[in-house]
């Protein structure tokens, strides 16, 4: 694959921000997706914004995708306290709005979805006001852990499709496109007061029009807030890039996803699932706060 394009490059961590939400995730014992999952964001989002993507049930996956950073192999760690350290970091970091993710655990006969409720609940037991958005695993399709995760009342539900349904047996090989879409509109259909998001990776060899029916599957699934951003390869042991998507074609491709009737679709080069989050919903209640029209302004990430 040729150079990185100059639209991708991102600047080094640093600043007093930076160091000082890395020593306050140190003091509560806390994994983020930002640094085991290599984000190409977390300069910005650490030193700018003071704000970081928790990741729970400890730091290794019992998944290997092709497309991700994060240790794989046998998880150890099943901590019950966590949830509560999360709600303390959320409260020394001053945040408004949590992400909350976490590796695989297809050891856990719920996959962690307890944990992911507990969170939620401990987040709430300290500050009410602190929007909650959990982007979970598939749970190897079980409705039960949806369930528990949706009846803890989250203000997000997400889970990221990651790419089209042809390249999943090579990019996500234990993982079911079906199910994953399944999830999310059951999750919807469990409490339609709840947003539902997911998101995609693009330069993995995807064609345009697979892109098109996932959008077209992801709108019938009723998702609301969905995200399209460049596929970054952590490692040589990793899937390939294909492919180099210019702005202009993730702005084509926002459009698209719009028309479809999907609400919010946020569309860029370094656009993640968790990238300004709290910016999104910002913009998600100004245009709830009005009357929705599907010719209305098209939101814009990147």
């Amino acid at each position: 694959m040729s150079t990185r394009p100059d639209w991708l490059k991102v600047r080094i961590p640093s600043g007093e921000n930076f160091f000082e939400v890395r020593r306050i995730l140190r003091s509560h014992k806390l994994n983020t997706i930002c640094e085991d999952a290599m984000c190409p964001n977390i300069a910005e989002c650490w030193g700018k914004h003071r704000t970081a993507t928790f990741m729970i049930l400890g730091d290794i996956c019992t998944r290997a995708c092709a497309f991700c950073a994060v240790t794989s192999g046998k998880p150890t760690e099943y901590d019950l306290l966590e949830p509560a350290r999360v709600a303390a970091a959320i409260a020394d970091l001053k945040l408004r709005h949590a992400v909350i993710t976490s590796v695989d655990r297809d050891d856990l006969s719920d996959g962690g979805a307890m944990i992911f409720a507990e969170t939620v609940r401990q987040i709430r037991k300290l500050d009410g006001d602190v929007k909650v958005e959990l982007l979970t695993p598939d749970f190897q399709g079980s409705l039960d852990s949806v369930r528990t995760i949706i009846d803890a009342k989250p203000d997000i539900f997400s889970h990221n499709i990651e790419t089209v349904r042809r390249l999943y047996p090579m990019i996500r090989f234990k993982s079911d496109y079906t199910t994953s879409f399944g999830l999310l509109k059951a999750a919807k259909e469990m409490n339609s007061q709840i947003f539902i998001k997911t998101g995609i990776m693009l330069g993995l060899g995807e064609e345009k029009e697979e892109i098109v029916e996932l959008l077209h599957h992801a709108a019938d699934a009723g998702v609301e807030i969905f995200t399209i951003g460049q596929y970054l390869r952590p490692s040589v042991k990793h899937a390939e890039i294909k492919t180099y998507y210019h702005p202009d074609e993730f702005a084509e491709l926002r459009d698209i996803g719009r028309g479809l009737g999907i609400r919010w679709v946020f569309s860029g080069p370094l656009v993640r699932s968790s990238y300004h989050a709290e910016d999104v919903f910002e913009q998600m209640k100004e245009v709830l706060a009005t009357d929705f029209h599907p010719s209305g302004p098209v939101a814009d990430m990147e």
